[in-house]
């Protein structure tokens, strides 16, 4: 039956590389269950209600791209995405938090209109090659610059903004030790080194008190806390003429985080055609947009293609059936809430770290005597992690591509999308 559904032999994968991929990403997106409801609590959203609908919104959106498109992508509300719904969209214009679901609920709504008529698949697919390479090493700095955050590595600075953090700290060490052990599995080609690194480095935390300690292992949801915020979203409130520039600021972050995310990773995993297209791209964006409307729905902000799930190809995941594991796990979640919290930040972030450094590889494919093609994709990259945001890099990158072709004399290279996709981000940046 699997293999019927997910044809894992025409994708060189098992049954047992895909659990382990599975698990991998789990792991090290599992933070978001319990990082997203204390971000939209800020906003006044009930942090348990909020657990439960985040993880609903996940299995929906995974669970869709598992079986429309057969990728090992999971879905998961977006950080940045989720920062700005509390503290821009509520807190900064004052609006209620069901309001903002609304906002949520209509963009994803467009984007699904947008995913059936094929405009979102054709910009995916406009996006050069060379941008496309800068995006994939663009989001593997990203994820390294996320890890080592989380591992209080790389610390804020005033005066220098990031600077180093005490490395000799419980949660630093721990991760460093996730880093040596990480690295030397995979080095030795261990299928599962991934989830092996966070288990070990997990444990490890037990000796310098970063793990905490086991307060039990099942915790029963409870559908009152679910209540309050599933269908809670005011849609005509969301379609009031003045919320026009907010709704249009959640479709530019997004559509553009997602699409640097599904060609980042796709890139990763070997998906690209020739022409460096993603094929079923429509079917991806679709799973992405229900995912949005869907979570809005369950009481959460927007869902989004998750670049964790790098950890998950990095590991051998090629089909849905990763995206299934993926989606179980996370129900489990819900009754095993004390256990999966005892899994540090500090604990996964090796992952992220490693993964990151798989993925800036990606640098040797770009054409490196086109400074044409080196300096949109280095611009790209560099801004993703300085930034805090993939759509930031892409649209930097959008801007400076069509120029520099321009005025070399060979503005006939480039797509008429990528010039008009150009003038929007430009647009944008003025505007909203």
């Amino acid at each position: 039956m699997l293999e019927n559904l997910f044809k894992l032999k025409e994708n060189r994968t098992n049954v047992r590389t895909e659990l382990l991929a599975g698990f991998t990403t789990f792991m090290t997106m599992s933070y978001i269950i319990f990082v997203n409801p204390a971000i939209l609590s800020d906003a006044g959203m009930p942090f348990n209600g909020v657990f439960i609908a985040t993880i609903a919104g996940i299995i929906l959106g995974t669970l869709c791209m598992a079986f429309l498109t057969n990728y090992p992508f999971a879905l998961a509300s977006g950080m940045g995405l989720n920062a700005f719904f509390a503290y821009s969209i509520v807190i900064g214009l004052g609006l209620s938090w069901q309001v903002a679901l609304g906002l949520v609920f209509v963009e994803g709504i467009i984007f699904i209109i947008l995913s059936v008529l094929p405009i979102r698949k054709m910009i995916v697919n406009s996006i050069p090659m060379g941008l496309k390479t800068g995006i994939s090493a663009g989001i593997g700095l990203f994820i390294a610059f996320i890890g080592l955050q989380n591992a209080g590595i790389v610390v804020a600075d005033a005066a220098t903004l990031v600077g180093m953090g005490n490395i000799l700290s419980g949660p630093a060490l721990v991760a460093m030790f996730g880093i040596v052990v990480t690295g030397i599995l995979y080095a030795l080609k261990m299928k599962g080194a991934l989830l092996w690194g966070i288990l070990l480095a997990t444990a490890f935390g037990w000796l310098n008190g970063v793990t905490p300690p086991l307060q039990g292992i099942v915790a029963l949801p409870r559908m009152s806390d679910w209540s309050a915020v599933l269908f809670q979203l005011d849609i005509a409130g969301a379609l009031q003429l003045s919320l026009i520039g907010v709704l249009l600021s959640l479709l530019f972050v997004d559509m553009f985080d997602t699409a640097g995310t599904l060609v980042g990773v796709s890139q990763q995993a070997g998906y690209l055609d020739k022409e460096g297209n993603l094929p079923k791209a429509s079917r991806a964006l679709l799973a992405d947009a229900i995912g949005t409307s869907g979570g809005a729905l369950f009481g959460t902000s927007t869902v989004t293609t998750y670049i964790e799930s790098a950890s998950g190809v990095a590991a051998g995941g090629r089909t849905g059936l990763t995206g299934v594991v993926v989606s179980l796990l996370f129900f489990l979640a819900l009754f095993f809430k004390p256990l999966i919290g005892i899994v540090p930040a500090a604990a996964t972030a090796p992952a992220l770290i490693i993964v990151g450094t798989m993925m800036i590889s990606n640098i040797t494919k770009i054409d490196w005597d086109d400074f044409t093609e080196v300096l949109p994709a280095f611009i790209t990259m560099l801004l993703m992690p300085l930034t805090y945001s993939i759509a930031n890099g892409i649209a930097i990158g959008f801007i400076a591509y069509p120029l520099l072709k321009l005025f070399t004399g060979r503005g006939k290279e480039v797509h008429w999308l990528v010039y008009t996709l150009g003038i929007v981000f430009l647009a944008y940046f003025i505007w909203l």
